[in-house]
C-alpha cells in the first residue's frame, strides 16, 4: 500500500495516459516527440524514424509498457522537468503474471515497465516504476517485477528513480558474448530481493539504494546485489561514491549474492562497492550469502574498498575482501566504459 501511495502522489491531479493515444511532434533538425497526459509514451517510441530523436515527456502518471527496439538507437527520454517524481511510467506485471492471450506467463523479462535494446540510450528526469504487490497476489509464486530491463551498450541513466520490489533493476546484455555498458548517475533505486542483477557492465556513480521494509519473519530479508557477470567480462557492477539507505532494522540486508543462471553457469559474478556510505541496514558481520550452495560467494569476484558507514565495517575480515589501492586503481569508471564517456557531458 506504500507503494502506490507513494506512485500516485507523484502525479496527483494529473491525467493517466491512454494506451492509444498518439503523441504530439515538433520537427525540425532533431526530431523531438513530446507525450503528455493522455498520450502514449509506446506511441512516440514507435514513431521514432531514425537515430538521434529525443521524446520528452510532461508531468503525469503514464500506466503503459514501454519497449523500446533496437532500432531506435541514440534515443532520449526525458521529464520535460528536471523532478524525477513529476514523470511516472508504471505498470504491475510480475514473472508469474498470466499473458492476455493465455500463452504462458511473462517471465522476469517480460515483466518489466520499460525494457530497451537500442545503442546509446539516454533515460533521465523521470521515474520507472512497477508497483505490483505480492500480498495483493498471494496465489503467484514468480514475484520477480522488474521496472526496468535494460540490455543495449552505452545505456545512460541520469537523474532516475527506479521503484519496485524484487529484480527492480535488470542489467544486461545484448547477448552471452557481449559486454555492454550501462552507467547511472544520480539515480535513486529501491527494492528488496536482488533488485539490481544482472551480466552487464554497470556503472553506478553518485546513486542511492535503498532496501524496503518488508513483512516477513525471517532474516536477510533481501540482497542488493545480484552479479551474473560473464567469465570473459573483467568488469562486473561498480559502485562509487554512492549511498545505501534503508527502510528495514539494522543487520536486515546483505549487500550482495551472485547469480549463476542455469543457462550460462560458467558466469563468474563481478561486483566492487568503493567509496561508498553502507547504512546500518547491511549486515557488516557477513555482507554476503549464496543464492546456491554449489556457487559460493567466496569463489565470486566481489571486494569493497574505502568504505563508510554502519554497514561497512570490518568485523570479520574474511567475510570482506577488501582491494588493495593498486587493484582499486582498475575499477574506476573509465576502465569499465573505455572510450565511451558519458560522464564528461553535462
Amino acid at each position: 500500500m506504500l507503494r502506490r501511495r507513494t506512485l500516485l502522489a507523484a502525479g496527483m491531479g494529473l491525467a493517466v495516459a491512454g494506451a492509444g493515444a498518439t503523441p504530439a511532434f515538433a520537427t525540425g533538425a532533431h526530431q523531438v516527440l513530446h507525450v503528455r497526459p493522455g498520450d502514449s509514451v509506446q506511441a512516440a517510441v514507435n514513431a521514432v524514424t531514425g537515430p538521434g530523436r529525443t521524446i520528452v515527456v510532461h508531468p503525469g502518471t503514464y500506466r503503459e509498457v514501454v519497449n523500446i527496439p533496437a532500432s531506435a538507437a541514440e534515443l532520449t527520454v526525458r521529464g520535460a522537468t528536471r523532478d524525477p517524481r513529476d514523470v511516472v511510467i508504471v505498470y504491475d506485471n510480475a514473472n508469474g503474471t498470466q499473458k492476455p492471450d493465455g500463452s504462458g506467463t511473462y517471465g522476469t523479462a517480460g515483466s518489466a515497465t520499460f525494457t530497451s535494446a537500442a545503442p546509446g540510450l539516454t533515460v533521465r528526469d523521470l521515474t520507472l516504476a512497477n508497483d505490483w504487490l505480492r500480498a495483493d497476489h498471494p496465489d503467484i509464486t514468480g514475484t520477480q517485477a522488474v521496472a526496468a530491463y535494460t540490455y543495449g551498450d552505452r545505456t545512460h541513466f541520469e537523474n532516475v528513480r527506479l521503484l519496485a520490489h524484487q529484480d527492480t533493476l535488470f542489467v544486461e546484455t545484448t547477448a552471452l558474448t557481449s559486454f555492454d555498458r550501462q552507467y547511472f548517475r544520480h539515480c535513486y533505486i529501491e527494492g528488496d530481493v536482488d533488485f539490481v542483477f544482472g551480466r552487464a557492465t554497470a556503472v553506478f556513480e553518485d546513486c542511492r539504494f535503498h532496501t524496503l521494509q518488508r513483512d516477513v519473519g525471517f532474516t536477510p530479508k533481501g540482497m542488493v546485489f545480484a552479479p551474473s557477470t560473464a567469465r570473459a567480462n573483467p568488469h562486473g557492477i561498480l559502485a562509487v561514491r554512492s549511498r545505501i539507505t534503508s527502510g528495514a532494522e539494522d543487520g536486515a540486508y546483505k549487500l550482495a549474492r551472485p547469480w549463476v543462471p542455469s543457462y550460462e553457469t560458467t558466469a563468474w559474478p563481478s561486483l566492487v562497492v568503493r567509496n561508498s556510505r553502507i547504512g546500518p541496514g547491511i549486515d557488516p558481520v557477513a555482507p554476503y550469502t549464496n543464492m546456491r550452495e554449489a556457487y559460493p560467494w567466496q569463489t565470486m569476484r566481489f571486494a569493497e574498498y574505502a568504505n563508510s558507514g554502519p554497514g561497512a565495517v570490518i568485523p570479520v575480515p574474511e567475510n570482506r575482501p577488501q582491494l588493495t589501492p593498486a587493484e582499486a586503481a582498475a575499477h574506476t569508471r573509465r576502465s569499465y566504459l573505455g572510450d565511451w564517456r558519458p560522464y564528461g557531458r553535462p
